[in-house]
């Protein structure tokens, strides 16, 4: 796979993420993943343990079409509460670490009111490039 992540001349380094990304390769689509295990448990404990969860749940499908973390290019984060994930922020880049390693995607955090899921606090979708 080619991947180039792409850094506008004269802009300040993203913390995180990617602005962008070109990548060539297979093209797989991961739905938007929620803090359960797989038998839909919802994990308990709040906003980083199901992070970690729905994190891991992106890794297990990659995986299953033949993936791994580094060929994300984009994963789009929908959150039921910014303060409660601006608060956590350490803990979640720890936790993202450790499930994804130290590759950034594109990524964008949205803000929503509420998930299918009642319990839910936190859905990711992603997006992969395979060689």
């Amino acid at each position: 796979m080619t991947l180039h992540l792409l850094q506008p001349d004269g802009w300040a380094a993203p913390r995180g993420f990617s602005n962008g990304v070109v990548a060539t390769g297979r093209q797989l689509y991961v739905a938007g993943q929620i803090g359960w295990d797989a038998q839909q448990r919802l994990i308990p404990g709040g906003l980083v343990p199901q992070v970690r969860q729905a994190l891991e749940n992106i890794v297990t499908v990659l995986a299953t079409g033949g993936a791994r973390p580094e060929h994300l290019v984009r994963l789009t984060w929908y959150l039921t509460d910014r303060a409660a994930y601006l608060a956590a922020a350490k803990e979640i880049g720890t936790v993202y670490r450790e499930v994804i390693g130290r590759h950034y995607p594109a990524m964008t955090a949205v803000e929503v009111s509420a998930l299918m899921e009642a319990e839910a606090v936190v859905e990711i979708e992603a997006t992969a490039v395979i060689p």
